[in-house]
């Protein structure tokens, strides 16, 4: 069962997935490490952020607060640089911590720990890789939002584990419905808004992905704007797979 939520100062949350990093893109765990982002996922940031700002964070309603790690931080400057408002940082907003996962592929997690990669992989709780539970982190992030002044939109800028854990927690789904949802993509966002007596997702893992360059010689335009996640390298529609070749923070 989930614990109580205590009351929140803002109806609205905005909870967005730091950009790339290059151990995103190689499959590599990080955990409570702090690999800045690559320069894709400067990019993604800086893309990101105006779509956001057109979305509706008025900047005198506005409150924005990041995990303090470097890629959290870094991609949530982005967004306050444009709308003109301090930047909180909270620790409490890191990614779960993985023990002595944190800095594996997940090939190498495979190798070395296979009874703990086949809980991780089935979704069973993961017994003796150390790090933190999962309701754990889902405490500490909505402790992080317990504290936030009053508002009328926060917008949370974290990481896949932690977004999906607080998700759940605000949905009051539980460990058996983990993966109802799946998880964020680098620098894409979801949306949760308080009404009547309750949270209700509105929108989830939303992205903006970047149009190719319109060819020279005036031949076939690029395609329109698509809001809507990338598949994984290994990944076709109307497939799932339970490993996909890169992100290994994407599924918790």
């Amino acid at each position: 069962m989930t614990s109580a939520l205590p009351p929140l100062a803002v109806p609205r949350l905005v909870l967005w997935r730091h950009g790339r990093t290059e151990w995103n893109a190689t499959g590599r765990f990080q955990g409570q490490l702090d690999p800045p982002l690559d320069e894709e996922g400067r990019t993604q940031a800086t893309l990101v952020a105006p779509h956001l700002l057109a979305a509706g964070l008025p900047p005198e309603g506005t409150v924005v607060v990041s995990s303090d790690l470097s890629r959290a931080a870094e991609t949530a400057e982005t967004l306050t640089a444009l709308l003109g408002v301090p930047l909180r940082l909270d620790a409490r907003l890191r990614e779960h911590g993985m023990g002595c996962w944190e800095g594996l592929t997940r090939d190498e997690v495979a190798q070395r720990y296979p009874d703990q990669f086949a809980d991780w992989t089935a979704g069973r709780p993961i017994r003796g890789r150390g790090g933190e539970e999962s309701a754990e982190v889902a405490d500490r992030a909505v402790a992080a939002l317990a504290d936030l002044p009053p508002a009328q939109v926060a917008v949370v800028v974290t990481h896949g584990g932690t977004a999906g854990r607080l998700v759940e927690r605000l949905l009051g789904i539980g460990p058996d419905h983990r993966r109802v949802f799946g998880p964020l993509g680098n620098c894409a966002w979801s949306e949760l808004s308080f009404q009547r007596a309750g949270w209700r997702l509105i929108r989830h893992n939303s992205s903006v992905l970047q149009l190719p360059a319109a060819p020279a010689d005036g031949g076939a335009q690029p395609p329109a704007l698509r809001a809507v996640p990338s598949l994984s390298d290994d990944t076709t529609p109307g497939e799932e797979s339970d490993r996909p070749s890169t992100d290994a923070d994407a599924v918790l």
